[in-house]
């Protein structure tokens, strides 16, 4: 599975127009936590293909959707579902916790 990666022009159209449930890691790459994280995505990414979507958005290169979000920290986890947000996880997560939080959107 290869990353949706997200900019300020496509947010729109791969999150808020997207039926499924839809995972949004708002990540730096001066981040530690995020980059500890980033394996984490990949493997929630390929186990969800089909049944929703996780996109990452670089938060540093698309400050026009990120600066709304009024992050305090990153990585920041948005769950979006019919266009709207649902859930919101902030900073190192573990996978076990993402899943099951993602899990639930599904129902």
């Amino acid at each position: 599975m290869s990353d949706l990666v997200l900019t300020d022009s496509s947010f729109a159209s791969d999150v808020l127009g997207v039926e499924q449930p839809v995972l949004v890691d708002l990540w730096a790459g001066w981040c530690g936590p995020c980059r500890m994280m980033a394996p984490l995505i990949h493997e929630l990414a390929a186990e969800s293909a089909g049944r929703a979507r996780v996109v990452k958005l670089k938060v540093d290169e698309n400050p026009e959707t990120a600066a709304p979000f009024e992050l305090s920290s990153i990585p920041t986890l948005l769950i979006f579902q019919n266009g709207r947000g649902v859930d919101w996880i902030t900073g190192f997560t573990s996978k076990k916790t993402l899943a099951a939080r993602l899990e639930a959107r599904l129902n």
